[in-house]
């Protein structure tokens, strides 16, 4: 048997909440074991943790730039709206609400969370989602899919073009 003939084989045991609830309380930790080889039967042993120098060290995110969410939310609105234009069906006469709404949100989340890459968040676009529905206007799902595909093809790359400007 294959498991058999390796000398430390790692299982996954259970998942268990943070010890130390915070803003990131949702998180499951993992606690894996070892087991180890021994003359007439296998072992488990808990895994060694990092030193705490290197388990405690974040990296720190560049705050929201003001400047950039006003552009990137303008970009965003105009091209939004055209692209869900091609949906005439779908929207009706409320094409132009559905795009304000969408570019709200899209701008507050630029304005308070979005640091630079890898700080792209799902929530603003299941909030929109929501935030249409709850208004009762058509096509939510159409539209924040819409806005989550942009954001992930541009936003990240405004900002690296952004910043490349004004760090000249």
């Amino acid at each position: 048997m294959a498991v058999l003939s390796n000398p430390a084989i790692i299982l996954p045991v259970r998942a268990f909440p943070a010890k130390n609830p915070s803003a990131d309380s949702g998180i499951l930790r993992n606690v894996s074991h070892v087991l180890c080889k021994s003359p007439s039967f296998f072992v488990a042993k808990p895994f060694l943790r990092l030193p705490q120098a290197l388990a405690s060290q974040k990296y720190a995110y560049p705050d929201p730039i003001p400047e950039f969410a006003v552009a990137e939310t303008r970009k965003f609105k105009r091209e939004l709206l055209q692209r869900l234009s091609k949906e005439k069906d779908t929207f009706g006469n409320d094409l132009q609400t559905v795009v304000d709404i969408c570019a709200e949100i899209f701008s507050d989340f630029l304005h308070e969370e979005y640091g630079g890459p890898g700080t792209l968040l799902i929530e603003p676009f299941t909030d929109m989602m929501v935030a249409l529905k709850e208004k009762n206007l058509p096509g939510a799902p159409l539209a924040a899919r819409a806005s989550l595909l942009w954001a992930q093809n541009y936003v990240d790359q405004d900002w690296e073009i952004w910043r490349a400007k004004s760090h000249k």
